[in-house]
């Protein structure tokens, strides 16, 4: 484990803590302009240090992460939790919406009190 306070490159250290899973993933994520460091879009070479705000959209939303300390090497997630700061707000419940299949015909009354139930209709 390489930990320090010297720059390193924000593909590498969002691989180190455990926000990818691969290291070709977090390059893609960000030439295709998924991964910002103090606001700006930035390639994988772009350099990241303590201090920096990260947002990186995964799976159709932002996480705001700052950077604690730098990682060169991947680490075990007790280690990882301890070199960024998660400042994303919590996520809305999204409400569960009764969807059938087109041609699936009109729909029962067993099935019709269960997307009544689903609805929270009495």
């Amino acid at each position: 484990m390489t930990a320090s306070d010297a720059p390193v490159r924000v593909d590498s250290w969002l691989w180190a803590v455990r926000i990818y899973k691969t290291r070709s993933a977090a390059t893609t994520a960000c030439r295709a302009g998924h991964v910002r460091v103090n606001g700006e879009k930035v390639n994988a070479s772009q350099s990241v240090k303590p201090g920096d705000e990260l947002r990186v959209r995964i799976a159709g939303f932002d996480r705001i992460l700052v950077v604690r300390q730098t990682l060169t090497k991947r680490v075990g997630a007790p280690v990882a939790a301890t070199a960024l700061e998660d400042r994303t707000p919590p996520r809305e419940p999204m409400a569960m919406l009764a969807v059938r299949d087109r041609g699936a015909g009109r729909p029962t009354k067993r099935e019709r009190r269960e997307i009544d139930r689903l609805r929270g209709v009495d």
